[in-house]
């Protein structure tokens, strides 16, 4: 390749990585909302900050080749990201987080790329940009690897859903949950939560064995109800409906203190709550106590050591150091 189809392959890359880190800093500010935690607010706001810095640094780069920067850049950017975000609402949050871990990894590929052709064109100054973008994409696509694997083993991730994506995931499960029990059980199960005091304030849906059933109570105190509901299903032989009433108490945090996996967690001050999280091994626990610190006290220190202890089983599974 000679060098001015070399200079020219090289703005061609930059041009698109360009575009893309564009729609990457939209995309690393519309997760601020979603963040979890203040510290993984912080570090989505400094993805962002970088991100620019990034932008700067490419446009000069290109200019220094004798290219122009695409002013319709950040024009670009911002709708891709626009798009991206409403198609969200219609997705299950795995699936969110996996198309932004897609576009890190196209910027990671092609950083690699521009490396490549950097380093076999003789520009050190662009091989050394890519090695930072490279530096940069790679942690990226670690914590968003993370956060997936924080997903699959039950949560809570770093990143929250949206409640169109919690619903969206939530009717997904419902209608996946095996039920072989009859109509006639399923009303007593109704009657149950319906005559429990108080009465739930909630409208619950799945899909029953003898076809759609819609459950409809009205009025108060949703977890005494939930409690109700899981321990009639659970009677009927419903143990796949019952699981979810139980999930839903989970998530929810409306478990009793005594199901708790750290004993008299009510009791014990930050520091003391902190110590006994970072003992925890198993996801399912650190999720159970995340959402019930969350709808009790909620109290920071321990839910971002919960939050933390939760990354670095995830980061276990997948295997990142």
């Amino acid at each position: 390749m000679s060098n001015s189809e070399t200079t020219s392959a090289l703005i061609n890359q930059l041009r698109i990585i360009l575009g893309l880190t564009h729609a990457e800093i939209q995309v690393a500010e519309t997760r601020v909302a979603q963040a979890r935690t203040e510290a993984v607010r912080r570090e989505l706001t400094e993805n962002a900050e970088n991100g620019r810095e990034r932008v700067s640094s490419i446009e000069s780069t290109i200019r220094d080749l004798g290219g122009v920067p695409e002013s319709v850049g950040p024009f670009l950017g911002r709708a891709t990201a626009g798009v991206k975000a409403m198609v969200e609402q219609a997705q299950p949050f795995d699936e969110a987080v996996l198309g932004d871990l897609a576009l890190e990894h196209q910027l990671l590929d092609r950083s690699r790329y521009l490396k490549a052709l950097a380093t076999a064109g003789g520009d050190q100054t662009v091989a050394a940009l890519a090695d930072r973008l490279i530096t940069a994409h790679s942690a990226t696509v670690d914590w968003l690897t993370t956060v997936l694997a924080e997903e699959a083993l039950g949560g809570p991730a770093a990143l929250r859903r949206t409640p169109f994506q919690a619903a969206t995931g939530a009717a997904i499960r419902l209608v996946n949950v095996p039920v072989s029990w009859s109509t006639r059980s399923l009303d007593r199960a109704i009657d149950a939560v319906r005559t429990s005091p108080p009465v739930l304030g909630e409208l619950i849906s799945w899909g029953a064995y003898a076809g759609d059933v819609t459950v409809k109570t009205l009025s108060a105190s949703r977890d005494a109800a939930i409690a109700t509901a899981e321990k009639v299903t659970r009677r009927e032989g419903a143990d796949g409906a019952a699981d979810v009433f139980r999930s839903v108490r989970k998530s929810s945090g409306l478990l009793d203190p005594a199901e708790l996996p750290i004993e008299d967690f009510d009791e014990l001050n930050v520091a003391q709550a902190v110590s006994a999280v970072k003992e925890l091994t198993d996801a399912a626990q650190v999720r159970d106590i995340v959402a019930y610190e969350e709808a009790h006290k909620n109290r920071h220190g321990v839910v971002s050591a919960a939050q933390a202890r939760l990354a670095a089983i995830a980061q276990e599974v997948v295997g990142i150091n």
